[in-house]
């Protein structure tokens, strides 16, 4: 399987390390890690809003896009759908750069966004397909989302909403029951181990609500009736950059490392309603474990524990002595790793 065991190579960019938790993995981790039928990661990421006064979206997308691709999960196995193409909007006075943060410190579109659904392909119809597995004859290897039943999937939804449904390109709309079955399909097909569902839109936790299938964790920016709000607006482009809740979880996401201890216990806390003005919701009667227990880069990584060895390991024959002279073995060293953050201001709150 791929991902069975995985070797990445990461950028290092220096960041104090008091501010971000380079920790390493504890031993009871990887034990438990070793024992699970997690195998593999994929994210499936959608921006279903059009016209250029839904910056936001395309904005909140493309920040959660750029935090799981660096905590590992690479874009063989990211499905990115974006309903419009803010980067090269006429309104755009930065053409080919999209921002999530009034500062404009990080360009979240950047050189090697790979977009798998782009403007009108972002449909409830092909969304419903690549959950499924019923896609097209033809469809292309990079917009089928090849997950099985070893894999833990990341679903993150952003746009218009309201009770029982999301809006897709302003022209049609995904409902409740028609998300549930789909997930359930994805359940009978052994298309998932364990699914992270994550929705930032008004009225979000409706979307949740006739969830049935097993392993299923979901948190959504809104109750039924309130509204999910934006976070601030950049004056030199005169629409809102980012909504409330998905800053939130990238300021979060922004300290988490590889080998982070964090848990989606943790990140499920991200927005009370003293900073989000809407109620966040979650859902766990679905997920078996314990969400205080899980590191959240089950879900937004794919780091997977491997232990290392500096000697001799015989796979072959159980009784061949072995003679690696253990005394001319150097002691491994302890590195740690940082990247550099979305956010180097703090905006008023």
């Amino acid at each position: 399987m791929l991902f069975k065991a995985l070797l990445l190579v990461l950028a290092i960019i220096q960041i104090s390390a008091e501010e971000y938790d380079t920790a390493i993995l504890p031993e009871a981790y990887i034990d438990a890690a070793e024992r699970s039928t997690h195998t593999n990661n994929w994210a499936v990421l959608v921006d279903a809003s059009r016209f250029w006064f839904n910056y936001r979206h395309v904005a909140n997308v493309l920040s959660i896009y750029r935090s799981v691709k660096r905590l590992g999960i690479p874009d063989s196995q990211i499905i990115l759908m974006i309903a419009d193409d803010m980067a090269c909007n006429a309104r755009n006075p930065r053409p080919g750069q999209v921002y999530n943060n009034a500062n404009q410190h990080i360009n979240v579109y950047g050189d090697d966004v790979e977009v798998d659904y782009r403007g009108y392909e972002v449909t409830v119809e092909n969304f419903v397909r690549l959950l499924t597995g019923r896609t097209q004859n033809g469809t292309a290897r990079s917009k089928k989302l090849l997950s099985d039943a070893g894999s833990n999937v990341l679903i993150y939804l952003t746009g218009h909403g309201g009770d029982g449904f999301l809006k897709f390109q302003d022209s049609e709309e995904i409902t409740s029951q028609e998300l549930a079955d789909g997930i359930q399909q994805m359940w009978e097909k052994k298309r998932y181990n364990e699914l992270f569902f994550m929705v930032d839109t008004c009225q979000a936790a409706s979307l949740y609500e006739k969830f049935i299938s097993p392993n299923v964790l979901a948190v959504a920016s809104s109750l039924v009736g309130e509204d999910s709000l934006s976070h601030h607006v950049d004056p030199s482009i005169g629409v809102y950059m980012i909504d409330r809740y998905t800053y939130y979880a990238l300021e979060f996401l922004e300290k988490v490392q590889p080998f982070s201890k964090r848990t989606i216990g943790e990140f499920l806390q991200v927005c009370p309603k003293r900073v989000c003005i809407s109620t966040v919701g979650v859902r766990k009667d679905l997920y078996r474990r314990d969400p205080m227990k899980v590191p959240i880069i089950d879900f937004f990584g794919a780091i997977r524990p491997t232990r290392v060895s500096t000697g001799r390991i015989n796979v072959t024959l159980a009784n061949e002595e072995d003679f690696t002279d253990v005394a001319h073995i150097q002691p491994k060293k302890q590195f740690k790793i940082v990247v550099q953050p979305q956010f180097i201001a703090k905006i008023n709150k």
